[in-house]
């Protein structure tokens, strides 16, 4: 006797995975807006359900936040260049970024450079990272890294007019990718266990590595094949040489450290390009 398929018994089983994938990718589309919360001042849904397992969670999206923000700079410079001298759209495509992420990055930055300046014992550094006043060190760093930022990129203009616009999508997403990947290879550190910090992301798994590693090949299949090779080449130096110089100072990573990171790529990733174009 030859057995007929339960019609309904296979309807249910379809209707429940399409539940499924739907709950899933709704999972996932929350996690991406916090991602986005956590990195901008874009505004997202009040509703969005919010917890340190999602925020851990949310760091494999870091690379794609990194594309919306480059984007937006990215249209900022083209808009002004069509107006403007290149210095002025430059320089408004870098204001556009800060103000999209609140200074987020460049604050770690010269959070960093004071703490590790200013202090001898890794207390000392921490203590002084949490401190909100900004310091001779950390003012110099932020000097530096946004001055040599806006010349770079004029450089790259010079080379041709539209050229950062495409730069500025390109490393603001591999900078992010960079930055973020140290969570998976080295300890979060904080100065003690009662300490008041800034909620952060300090767990990765190879699924959210992954995941950051796919966003960035999707981006670097955007250049030239040499090229690509070369700026990751540079970027995996520039992250073992943060997560070493990190481990010395600190015997891990905090938030700020993450947020320095990103700068120093963003800007090497500038400048080996300008090499290469150049």
């Amino acid at each position: 006797m030859k057995l007929q398929p339960d019609s309904q018994a296979s309807t249910q089983h379809t209707d429940t995975t399409n539940s499924l994938k739907t709950i899933g990718f709704k999972r996932q589309w929350q996690i991406f807006l916090v991602a986005l919360a956590f990195f901008t001042r874009i505004p997202i849904p009040e509703s969005t359900p919010y917890s340190p397992e999602r925020l851990n969670q949310a760091n494999r999206y870091f690379g794609a936040v990194g594309i919306i923000i480059g984007l937006l700079t990215a249209l900022t410079y083209w808009v002004f260049v069509q107006i403007f001298p290149i210095e002025l759209a430059v320089a408004a495509a870098i204001i556009c970024g800060l103000l999209l992420t609140g200074a987020f990055h460049e604050d770690g930055l010269a959070d960093v450079f004071d703490g590790f300046g200013g202090g001898w014992s890794v207390e000392q550094k921490l203590n002084i990272m949490k401190d909100s006043r900004l310091g001779t060190y950390g003012a110099s760093a932020l000097v530096m890294m946004l001055g040599c930022r806006w010349a770079v990129l004029i450089g790259l203009a010079k080379i041709d007019i539209l050229l950062p616009a495409g730069l500025l999508i390109v490393m603001h997403t591999l900078s992010r990718i960079c930055a973020a990947s140290l969570i998976f290879s080295y300890p979060y550190v904080r100065a003690d266990q009662d300490s008041k910090v800034k909620p952060l992301a300090n767990q990765q798994s190879q699924h959210d590595l992954w995941v950051l590693i796919a966003t960035g090949l999707i981006i670097l299949l955007l250049l030239p094949l040499e090229m690509a090779i070369t700026l990751t080449l540079v970027l995996l130096v520039v992250r073992w040489l943060c997560g070493k110089w990190f481990q010395q100072q600190l015997g891990g990573y905090t938030g700020d450290c993450l947020g320095a990171a990103q700068q120093i790529a963003e800007l090497m990733g500038y400048l080996t390009l300008l090499a290469w174009l150049s």
